[in-house]
């Protein structure tokens, strides 16, 4: 990579972190996986930012890597941990922000990985149906149903929690 190149790729990721990061967590409901899951798209990006930099849409080849990398990371013999919901000792009373935050996390995380990919293009990110079906490499008919169905999961637990409004 040349100097000018890797000036290019260092503003282009620094701008975009946070976004990223953000992003990762609301597909994998963990900070520290999504740290992760960041990480590796970084060094993908930098292995290949000879092609990315000359993409039409740079953000949108972003986006695609990093849910392919959440969707890679899934299928790894680790990600078949299970999180405990509660930590054995007590935790203090939460604030109403980390409540609602907690929620929005565990609305999400009952979703399957495809569904919870759709909700957070869809509606978080605020992709287009078109969009969200190239990044995830699947047709708009698709999206469209796993949309309804992901968003209808949601109602139905947040019924069964007592929070719907």
């Amino acid at each position: 990579m040349r100097h000018g190149d890797a000036d290019d790729f260092r503003a282009y990721v620094g701008a975009r972190m946070d976004r990223w990061r953000r992003t990762a967590y609301l597909l994998c409901q963990d900070w520290h996986t999504a740290d992760d899951i960041v990480a590796i798209l970084v060094g993908k990006l930098y292995t290949h930012w000879n092609r990315a930099s000359v993409v039409e849409n740079r953000d949108a080849y972003a986006q695609r890597a990093l849910t392919r990398v959440w969707l890679d990371e899934r299928r790894r013999p680790w990600a078949r941990e299970q999180v405990q919901e509660r930590l054995p000792e007590t935790a203090l009373e939460q604030v109403d922000g980390i409540t609602e935050r907690d929620r929005l996390g565990r609305l999400l995380a009952s979703l399957g990985p495809r569904q919870r990919a759709v909700v957070v293009l869809r509606f978080y990110l605020d992709y287009s149906v078109e969009e969200t079906a190239d990044v995830l490499g699947i047709s708009a008919g698709t999206v469209k149903s796993q949309s309804a169905r992901a968003l209808e999961a949601v109602r139905s637990l947040a019924a069964a929690m007592g929070e719907t409004r």
